[in-house]
């Protein structure tokens, strides 16, 4: 794994993956596709798809835990906080450790350094939302949500995918 060709790509992807416009059914549609693909690889895993104001879409598959739900608030936190995928922050971070170094004033039990929260984006508004996936190795997680969100688009992202 190349880590700048990874930062690249999820970039690339972030640009790419944009709605043009995004509602409860659009977020329903990510869900269904994020649980079916889950499903199919027998993974267990939480789909939650949100706005900033309110969940849309929440499923929990058979070999999650009640850990499973704060991962996902503590992603979605990130996601916000940042404005990008939470995959690419892991690999964009600079120093060692797994949380976030205490000048940035992020608590742990609120923020994560964990890949699978990825933005909802609306071209020509910004980012209104986030979809997450929690419950596999964080690559894992960050591939599931952004291959549901390309499928819902219509979007061939294999040019951008990481491998």
């Amino acid at each position: 794994m190349d880590k700048a060709e990874d930062i690249r790509r999820i970039i690339a992807q972030e640009e790419a993956l944009v709605f043009h416009q995004f509602d409860e059914g659009v977020a329903f549609e990510i869900g269904l596709a994020a649980r079916r693909m889950a499903v199919s690889r027998q993974q267990g895993v939480v789909i939650d798809v949100r706005t900033w104001d309110r969940p849309l879409f929440y499923s929990a598959l058979a070999g999650t835990t009640g850990d499973n739900p704060h991962w996902v608030r503590r992603k979605a936190n990130t996601v916000q906080r940042f404005a990008k995928s939470t995959y690419r922050i892991v690999l964009e971070k600079s120093w060692d450790g797994d949380v976030f170094p205490p000048r940035r004033g992020l608590d742990p039990n609120d923020y994560v350094l964990a890949g699978g929260g990825f933005p909802i984006r609306i071209a020509n508004a910004g980012m209104i939302g986030a979809a997450i996936i929690s419950g596999l190795p964080e690559r894992e997680d960050h591939k599931l949500i952004v291959a549901a969100i390309a499928e819902v688009l219509g979007k061939d992202i294999s040019a951008i995918a990481l491998d």
